[in-house]
């Protein structure tokens, strides 16, 4: 049963199985200022399931116009779902998760879902190079990470007219990120672990074995809580180093909303997984390049 992956920018992939399409998630729309990935949401004609590792717009907006374009359900957190069926998608194509569950997509596949964390977006560099060593701001509590959050938040009204339109399109009521998710998919062909934001519990990592792991690769690294105290490229191959896949794709490491992503270096990512895993192989993905994901 072959099986392909495409990315479609951000943190979103389609993954094709068989006849099986999956979207991990469906962040096509973006500013128009962001370059363009060849695919938007009015293209998608065939999508059976749509999972969603978090709930904010980067990850989330656009699953709502598929789902009711295709008849795709959608597994994501209770937030998405809360989400989800406020911008009209029935509940019958919603699955909410919070980690733990196994779930049957088809014959040949599953997905076990488990908890994960989401990137330290409030800290004095909420997205910073690959290789910058990013030290201390441990201990931060709840509440001072969301007074920090809200003037992110207020930061990004100075970065012009096209930029707010774009947020103003996307706004889709969340409530914070819903709880970051995992998703580890299971395969006649191989395993895939899908992350699209820079945070774990090395607990869990430490547990899972994928042929092929997609690993976020922006903002400063969350491990169990706290911000890494080192470089975003010491976070992935840290990642690495716990999960030891045979091959690592990286996400959500493009500038999709410029002002405020950056197109991460991937350089000093490569050489710190040479370094913590040698035998794994890194896979440099162009826009809509499919890819035979588990060929040797």
């Amino acid at each position: 049963m072959p099986t392909t992956l495409d990315w479609l920018g951000c943190a979103t992939f389609r993954l094709t199985v068989g006849n099986l399409v999956f979207f991990l998630d469906a962040y096509l729309d973006r500013v128009p200022s962001a370059a363009p990935t060849g695919i938007t949401t009015d293209a998608v004609t065939r999508a059976d399931w749509i999972v969603v590792g978090h709930s904010h717009f980067d990850h989330l907006y656009g699953a709502e116009r598929i789902a009711k374009a295709t008849g795709a359900t959608i597994i994501g957190s209770y937030e998405t779902v809360r989400i989800m069926e406020a911008q009209g998608v029935p509940l019958e194509q919603l699955m909410p998760v919070a980690g733990g569950e196994k779930i049957r997509l088809s014959k040949d596949v599953m997905v076990d879902v488990f908890p994960s964390q989401h990137s330290c977006v409030w800290t004095s560099q909420p997205m910073p190079a690959s290789e910058a060593v990013c030290l201390g701001e441990l201990g931060v509590t709840y509440q001072e990470q969301q007074d920090r959050i809200k003037e992110l938040w207020n930061q990004l009204s100075s970065l012009g007219g096209e930029v707010m339109s774009h947020l103003q399109v996307s706004a889709q009521g969340v409530r914070g990120d819903g709880g970051a998710l995992l998703y580890f998919f299971e395969t006649s062909e191989g395993s895939l672990l899908y992350q699209d934001t820079s945070g774990h519990w090395s607990g869990i990592l430490q547990n899972l074995r994928p042929d092929v792991a997609i690993l976020a690769a922006a903002g400063r690294g969350n491990i169990d809580g706290e911000p890494i105290q080192g470089s975003l490229a010491q976070f992935v191959a840290r990642q690495a180093s716990l999960l030891r896949p045979g091959k690592v794709v990286l996400s959500h490491h493009d500038n999709w909303l410029p002002g405020f992503s950056r197109a991460i270096d991937v350089a000093p990512i490569r050489t710190e997984l040479a370094r913590w895993t040698p035998k794994t192989q890194l896979i440099e993905m162009g826009y809509m390049e499919t890819y035979p994901i588990f060929a040797r």
